[in-house]
């Protein structure tokens, strides 16, 4: 019983950053993909809305309105500016994953690594699409199940790739 309960207890565990950043942009390149493929197949705006509005980030909010005047078309520099950017959240996502992981020594069943992935990716669709996005309101238009679902896809990628990278240190 001591065994078991100690899983649960938060403590000296460290985490694996290394396994951590992978699961991280690996993660991110899932969610990428599922994204384009989505915006791709639903019509709309196209492909390269949101690789538009992710640059915007960084390209400031002006940019993205004259983008969408032009019909969000493809440019590589905005592509690429959006694969910074996304990659850099998503290793910075699996970098507090892994943390949160080694600090509750959630990484010892499967299931708890799913449950707490499912959980992660809900907290990150609240924290960035009904907190963050107040601040940058393009990202406003993207609230719905869709994207909630693609954050729950993105926590529990993360989670199980970082269930399976990471070195098990023994606390003796």
């Amino acid at each position: 019983m001591e065994l078991h309960l100690s899983t649960w207890r938060s403590g000296s565990s460290r985490p694996d950053w290394m396994a951590a950043a992978v699961s991280g942009l690996a993660a991110g390149a899932v969610l990428m993909v599922l994204e384009l493929f989505w915006a791709a197949s639903m019509g709309g705006d196209g492909p390269w809305r949101l690789p538009h509005m992710v640059a915007a980030l960084v390209l400031g909010a002006d940019w993205l309105e004259t983008a969408a005047a032009q019909g969000y078309a493809f440019h590589a520099g905005v592509v690429a500016a959006a694969l910074l950017v996304h990659y850099a959240l998503g290793m910075l996502f699996g970098l507090a994953l892994g943390a949160l992981v080694s600090w509750w020594r959630l990484d010892s069943l499967l299931g708890r690594m799913e449950a707490l992935g499912a959980a992660f990716g809900v907290l990150l669709y609240v924290v960035n699409f009904h907190g963050l996005a107040h601040g940058f309101p393009w990202f406003l238009d993207l609230r719905g199940g869709a994207t909630l679902m693609a954050h729950l896809v993105f926590g529990i990628c993360a989670a199980l790739l970082y269930w399976k990278l990471a070195r098990r240190r023994s606390d003796a």
